[in-house]
């Protein structure tokens, strides 16, 4: 990841956080590199997506998943700090900025949506996720502040599916199905879609004010 220019980076209050910043410094010293870590993301979510596809036969895991996808975001967290703060930058940055995200969020929506027996609301939610993203990108490419408006944005997709986790793991001693779990799956690709749709509204009245 490269420095990013604070108008097109994410605004996380998580950032300031003393544990943050420590675990920041700790990767620094260490020479851990931002893309490094964005790698580590990857990883992280495919993990998760794993989990997701054992969880309905051990539901310990779909405790895993939920560790595993909170890991997935604090690595987005950090590529970030070591990036920026951190002045390691690299000239493939805005790569390693974007592309492992939507891997990410592809793999962790269809996962969860295949574990609750919604294999194509899974995939709808990552088709929402990409398409929100690409209007963010898009606004900036027509030379707009990227938006990261919610709200359903990454890291409430995220929260969400998390939570959609631990219910689906409680569902699972109950013994009953994955009926709420995919009541948070169909918030998630709804809200998404509704993001996307806000986003777009908020280019379009940025190009008109500059037209």
């Amino acid at each position: 990841m490269t420095a990013t220019p604070p108008l097109n980076r994410r605004p996380l209050a998580s950032r300031g956080t003393y544990l943050a910043r420590a675990a920041a410094d700790w990767l620094l010293r260490r020479k851990a590199t931002p893309d490094l870590i964005s790698l580590a993301g990857v990883g992280f979510a495919a993990a998760a997506a794993l989990a997701l596809y054992g969880a309905p036969d051990w539901p310990w895991l779909w405790l895993a998943a939920a560790i595993l996808i909170q890991l997935r975001l604090a690595a987005n967290l950090l590529d970030g700090l070591v990036a920026v703060e951190g002045g390691r930058g690299s000239a493939l940055g805005p790569l390693w900025n974007e592309a492992p995200d939507r891997i990410e969020d592809t793999l962790i929506l269809v996962g969860f949506g295949l574990a609750v027996g919604a294999y194509a609301l899974g995939l709808w939610a990552a088709v929402a996720a990409l398409f929100c993203a690409y209007v963010r990108v898009l606004g900036g490419a027509l030379g707009q502040p990227q938006s990261f408006a919610g709200p359903m944005a990454k890291q409430h997709r995220m929260a969400a599916i998390t939570a959609g986790c631990a219910i689906a793991f409680v569902e699972a001693l109950a013994g009953g199905g994955w009926g709420l779990a995919r009541l948070v799956l169909w918030a998630v690709a709804l809200g998404t879609a509704f993001t996307a749709a806000r986003r777009l509204r908020i280019v379009a009245a940025g190009l008109r004010a500059a037209a």
